[in-house]
């Protein structure tokens, strides 16, 4: 027999207790999985995912509104990058301090060699997994294109924390539509070989540079609250 007639019938075998007519919808599937694992809290699950992310050798930024686009304009310049390649709902604020850089356009049309000579890439995010340090991009209007992420070398991603951050994969997938393309990144780009060799940026960016992008609102409750501390500390 050949390896195909060999898998056939093991398939064969393991589909022979199954009833005529039955289809996969047909069959409910038990869920009853922990989503939530723990009691972290919000800005637990945000310190954890700037750790996670850190460990897969991407950079980690902090900011908030009023700083973002003049932290973008100082890491694009420190890359030396001329042109970044923007999504066409992005946020047109971001780049406002990013001086002497061409903005691209993400085209049907570009094609890979196009892709490639770009500096950098500038995006938002669908959601972000504590627990795993993954990033999951689902072309949204901010997002663009699955290729504009995997094509050029530096790719700087930004998440809004606390919102678009959650604990678990579990608790990611309720929050993401199945028929939209799905992009999971963790860390930069890498592979390695059979000797263990590993090499980056062979199906994706050499560097990835995430940004936690706190709200305003967000921002403010934390100084409150840091203001509150040192009250009572005084206080006794």
């Amino acid at each position: 027999m050949s390896s195909r007639d060999v898998v056939l019938a093991r398939v064969r075998r393991a589909l022979v207790d199954v009833p005529h007519g039955e289809v996969p919808g047909g069959v409910p599937v038990a869920r009853d999985y922990h989503r939530v694992h723990g009691s972290r809290t919000s800005a637990q699950n945000v310190d954890l995912l700037a750790e996670n992310l850190a460990d897969y050798r991407a950079v980690v930024h902090r900011s908030d509104a009023e700083g973002l686009p003049r932290l973008i304009g100082r890491l694009l310049a420190e890359r030396g990058a001329r042109t970044v390649l923007v999504p066409p709902g992005l946020d047109a604020s971001w780049t406002a301090g990013s001086t002497g850089v061409t903005l691209v356009e993400d085209r049907a049309s570009s094609t890979p060699r196009e892709l490639d000579a770009v500096d950098s890439v500038l995006t938002g995010c669908a959601v972000a997994i504590a627990e795993t340090g993954t990033l999951v991009l689902d072309a949204g209007p901010d997002q663009g294109r699955r290729r504009i992420t995997l094509v050029p070398d530096h790719h700087l991603c930004v998440v809004r924390v606390p919102g678009q951050v959650v604990g678990s994969v579990p608790e990611a997938l309720p929050r993401l539509a199945p028929d939209r393309p799905l992009t999971w990144i963790s860390g930069p780009s890498a592979t390695s070989d059979i000797e263990l060799d590993r090499v980056e940026g062979v199906h994706g960016p050499r560097t990835l540079e995430v940004i936690l992008l706190a709200a305003a609102s967000e921002a403010e409750v934390e100084s409150e609250a840091e203001a509150e501390v040192e009250a009572e500390a005084e206080a006794g």
